[in-house]
């Protein structure tokens, strides 16, 4: 008895598949388009993309003629070829901004390092007689920071430890304000008095 009531159930479900079987092969030529591409190449290029991308052929150009469809009926729709010229064109906008930016960079770390040496002249020479222009950023960052250390002062101030000349000159604008009663020098540091 067990046996039938398991062989019953097989039974429908095969006349059930025979009936949707049937259903599917009376409509299929009234749901069929035959399509004949221009190129046996072109034939083998479709058929392979639709390989690569787990499809069959059918349902491979379905796909894309519903998505064409659909950009279609959407009026911002810009075609492919249109979207890589301005893209294209944008990242050769992209190339020259980019070097135009990277020459500007240059220039003005050469007029920065100019205008630096030019300040720091007057504290370099032993014999300047005369007013000295100390450095506004230097005064402005003792002021507000009240105490910074040595190598800060550098590093904000944009100063390459490695310059000898600038470095001299900033550490002598240090000690001209620390004789004016300005800044008072600690250890690894400095701090402002007023």
């Amino acid at each position: 008895m067990k046996q039938n009531k398991k062989k019953k159930p097989l039974y429908i479900n095969k006349r059930i598949t025979k009936r949707i079987n049937r259903r599917k092969t009376e409509t299929i030529k009234e749901r069929a388009i035959y399509v004949y591409l221009p190129s046996h190449k072109m034939v083998k290029d479709w058929k392979g993309r639709a390989d690569n991308g787990g499809l069959s052929i059918s349902k491979f150009v379905i796909e894309h003629v519903e998505n064409s469809l659909r950009q279609e009926e959407n009026h911002t729709y810009v075609p492919r070829s249109k979207l890589l010229e301005k893209v294209k064109g944008m990242e050769e906008e992209n190339k020259k901004v980019t070097d135009e930016n990277r020459m500007l960079k240059t220039l003005v770390e050469k007029f920065d390092n100019e205008l630096k040496r030019y300040r720091a002249a007057p504290f370099l020479d032993e014999k300047f007689e005369g007013s000295r222009r100390y450095e506004k950023m230097l005064v402005e960052l003792l002021r507000e920071k009240k105490f910074i250390r040595s190598n800060d002062v550098l590093r904000i101030l944009n100063i390459d430890p490695s310059d000898a000349e600038i470095t001299k000159a900033l550490w002598r604008q240090l000690e001209s304000l620390e004789r004016y009663g300005l800044v008072e020098s600690e250890l690894n540091g400095w701090r402002w008095k007023k």
